[in-house]
């Protein structure tokens, strides 16, 4: 007997076939989602990713993906491309939402060989199978992410170094609707192309119905860590690499905001799953999310503000080094811990500006890319910094040998300029930018800086020539078509 989720003013529920309810109690990922916005599409709606820059649309929910995906335009899971990747084109207004698809169907505890509809988030595989001895082998920096949008976005984590991306690397299957209406059961070895077009092309090859993927065992559920606090950009690029050849999850926060002598301060985190006898028989527990009721007025957050966080964040960490046990929420995603955290950027929004400067460029192209950030005045609460591995095979998958920096930059008059300038230093750099948190790139540096690109589009061209399947992104950045009524 098959169930599905349903929502009201009482609570959530399963409803079964036969309309038995059973109460399960608050909805969890589905709550982390972006809210609807008002606007002004023909139900007063704006939608729009986790950086609440939105556009004219509204969700269309199904629990049945193959049956609502045959006139959709673009499946959406739980919007946290930061964004437009997920979001309709200008000249349509729906996107079908899979978080109600989000069933497991199969599950081998041997091998480990997971199948679920593409809505199944993160958050809720961990929590059925974290405590169980199982983990995804690849974690973005939030669990309110569907395995839909992991593969879409081919999502790399703090393990990226040794264990690469989860679509192209460790997806084994997937069901897909492409654009002609097929649906076809597609992996790495029957359809090489469509694969790996897919893993990283943002929901652009068709709609991902289904995915198949091997969790990896762990002893614990428990994090062994150890964290230092770093004086300088220098300083901290040599312990990246000291921290990533010992540990399997390496992530820095650095203090962007900082010149001189302190330019890149931070505090580097590595770590591992401890070990049974490290773990003990502590139990894991659930930990409270508090949070923001309310957007932020614009005002909170400036120059100053950013800076204050800065170097209360930097001295928080008082030793110079900690080691220990470690919650894996707080040590994967510790942002998760407040919900609507975006809120605070107000109703103007934010982008994340997300790049990979490759190994070749070296510390000295690091340095300028930090020292071009300070000097143009890119305030940001948020700056991380994570060493990357060799390139996958997703035809649009976004790390590559090198560093990637990541940082959150309000949506003011100037920060189309800013990205611009970035993506200038960049491009000299030789690096890219990562699809699912851009929303300021213009075409032209984008096509630049992705010479894969032409691939990706020859691959739709068989698949999707008439492009039936877009997003605002893919017009944007790809030149997609807007076809006017």
């Amino acid at each position: 007997m098959r169930a599905r989720l349903v929502s009201c003013e009482f609570g959530a529920y399963w409803v079964s076939r036969r309309d038995s309810l059973a109460k399960l109690g608050p909805l969890s990922a589905a709550d982390y989602a972006p809210r609807p916005m008002a606007g002004s599409d023909d139900q007063g709606q704006t939608i729009a990713g986790w950086g609440n820059i939105g556009v004219p649309g509204h969700e269309v929910l199904s629990e049945r993906l193959e049956r609502a995906s045959r006139d959709a335009v673009l499946s959406r899971g739980l919007g946290r491309s930061y964004g437009d990747s997920a979001l309709p084109p200008p000249d349509m207004r729906e996107v079908l939402g899979t978080r109600m698809a989000d069933r497991v169907l199969s599950f081998d505890p041997e091998s480990g060989r997971l199948r679920a509809e593409a809505g199944l988030s993160l958050h809720e595989l961990n929590r059925l199978y974290l405590r169980r001895g199982y983990f995804t082998p690849v974690t973005p920096g939030t669990q309110f992410v569907t395995l839909g949008g992991m593969v879409a976005a081919d999502v790399h984590g703090k393990n990226h170094h040794v264990a690469g991306c989860f679509g192209s690397d460790h997806t084994r299957a997937l069901k897909l609707r492409v654009a002609d209406g097929q649906v076809l059961e597609i992996t790495a070895e029957s359809h090489p192309d469509l694969f790996y077009g897919t893993c990283g092309g943002m929901g652009l090859t068709g709609h991902i119905l289904e995915v198949e993927l091997d969790l990896k065992r762990i002893e614990s559920p428990w994090i062994y860590s150890q964290s230092r606090r770093i004086a300088d950009i220098d300083e901290f690029l040599v312990a990246l690499q000291e921290y990533s050849a010992r540990y399997p999850y390496v992530v820095g926060w650095i203090d962007c905001l900082s010149r001189g002598r302190k330019m890149g301060r931070g505090i580097l985190d590595g770590g591992r799953f401890a070990t049974a006898s490290e773990a003990g028989e502590k139990p894991l527990p659930g930990r409270p999310s508090p949070s923001v009721p309310l957007m932020f007025p614009r005002w909170v957050l400036n120059d100053g503000t950013a800076k204050a966080f800065n170097t209360l964040y930097y001295w928080k960490h008082m030793a110079k080094e900690r080691e220990g046990l470690r919650h894996p929420d707080a040590f994967f995603y510790p942002l998760d811990a407040i919900r609507h955290w975006n809120r605070i950027y107000g109703r103007s929004g934010f982008t994340q500006y997300q790049c990979v400067i490759p190994e070749e460029a070296g510390r000295d192209g690091v340095v300028r890319f930090l020292e071009a950030l300070t000097a143009m005045g890119g305030a940001s609460f948020l700056c991380v910094i994570k060493s990357c591995g060799p390139q996958s095979k997703g035809t649009l998958s976004f790390p590559q040998s090198g560093t990637t920096i990541a940082l959150d930059i309000p949506a003011r008059a100037g920060t189309q300029a800013l990205v611009d300038a970035l993506n200038r230093v960049l491009l000299a750099e030789g690096g890219r930018i990562y699809l699912a948190k851009d929303t300021f790139t213009r075409a032209e540096d984008f096509r630049r800086m992705e010479p894969r690109l032409e691939q990706f589009e020859a691959l739709r061209d068989r698949w999707d020539p008439e492009r039936k399947l877009r997003s605002a992104q893919s017009v944007r950045l790809f030149g997609d078509p807007v076809r006017r009524s």
